[in-house]
C-alpha cells in the first residue's frame, strides 16, 4: 500500500473513533436557570411562571379587579400584591410573552373629531392562585375558581359609551382564568422618566376595563354604577387578610411559540 493511500486510510480510522468517543460521551445539559427573586416576585424559569406575594383583600361583593396594589383598590380586589406592574411587566418579558395594549380609543383626523376603538390584545397568560387546602398543603387553583356571576345584574345593559359584559369571558357564565398580558402604558413626566401608568393606579389584572391595566379580559368591560356583573366566590377562598401567592403563567411555550 502507498504512503499516501495509508496515510488516507489512518485517517478514516481515527475519524471513526473520534465519532465512536463522541458518542459514547452524554451529551452537555443546558444550564438550568435559577430562579430570580425581586421584590415581592419569583421569577420560576423552570416553571416558567411568576409568583407574586399577595394578600387576600375581600370575601365578598362585586370585583374591577382581581389583583391591585397595596395602597390602591382593595375594596374591589380579590388580592393586593406587594410588587410594581412595571416589575411584574418585565417579569412576563422574560418569561417569552410579548405585550400588546388595553383597549383605547383613538382619534382618525387631525381635528379628533372621528374615533375608533381599538380592542386589547397581548399574549394570553393563565391566572392562579396557589392557597393553602384541608390539609395544610399548597394547591394551584385557577383564579376562576374565586370568581362567580351576579344573579341580580344578568339582563342589565351599559351605556353608550361603554360596552357592557355581554360577549367573551360571561358568554357560559363561567369566569375565565385566561388574561391578556396588555401592558399597560407608559407616560410622558416632563424631563423625568416615563411613568408605567398601572404603576399609579394599581391596575394589575382587571376585571372592568380602564385602558391602563397590566392584564386584561379578551373585550371590553364597563366599570360603571351598576354594571359590575361579577362577584367574589369565597368558597374556597382563605380568610382576609390571609397570604397566597399570585402566580401568572405564560401559555405561549418560549421554546416553541406553540400555545399551551
Amino acid at each position: 500500500m502507498k504512503a499516501a493511500a495509508k496515510t488516507a486510510v489512518l485517517a478514516i480510522i481515527m475519524a471513526l473513533f473520534a465519532n465512536q468517543n463522541s458518542a459514547d460521551e452524554p451529551a452537555p445539559k443546558k444550564p438550568v436557570r435559577k430562579p430570580v427573586k425581586l421584590p415581592g416576585m419569583v421569577i420560576d424559569f423552570q416553571k416558567r411562571c411568576v409568583d407574586l406575594e399577595a394578600t387576600i383583600c375581600l370575601d365578598r361583593g362585586y370585583l374591577e379587579l382581581i389583583a391591585c396594589t397595596k395602597g390602591s383598590k382593595e375594596h374591589e380586589s380579590i388580592v393586593s400584591i406587594k410588587a410594581r406592574p412595571m416589575h411584574v411587566h418585565t417579569a412576563l418579558l422574560f418569561l417569552g410573552a410579548t405585550n400588546g395594549n388595553p383597549a383605547m380609543r383613538k382619534s382618525v383626523d387631525e381635528e379628533k373629531m372621528r374615533w375608533v376603538n381599538h380592542p386589547p390584545r397581548g399574549d394570553p397568560i393563565n391566572v392562579y392562585l396557589v392557597v393553602k387546602n384541608s390539609k395544610g398543603e399548597s394547591v394551584e387553583r385557577p383564579v376562576s375558581d374565586f370568581v362567580t356571576r351576579s344573579k341580580e345584574r344578568t339582563g342589565e345593559i351599559a351605556d353608550d359609551d361603554e360596552r357592557g359584559p355581554k360577549e367573551g369571558a360571561d358568554k357560559d357564565n363561567k369566569f375565565p382564568h385566561t388574561f391578556l398580558f396588555a401592558g399597560s402604558h407608559l407616560r410622558d413626566n416632563g424631563k423625568g422618566p416615563r411613568q408605567y401608568l398601572a404603576d399609579l393606579s394599581g391596575h394589575v389584572i382587571s376585571v372592568a376595563t380602564f385602558g391602563d391595566e397590566l392584564l386584561c379580559l379578551p373585550d371590553v368591560q364597563s366599570h360603571a354604577n351598576g354594571a359590575l356583573m361579577w362577584q367574589v366566590d369565597s368558597t374556597h377562598l382563605p380568610k382576609v387578610g390571609t397570604m397566597v401567592t399570585l402566580r401568572l403563567r405564560p401559555k405561549k411555550d418560549e421554546r416553541t411559540g406553540a400555545k399551551k
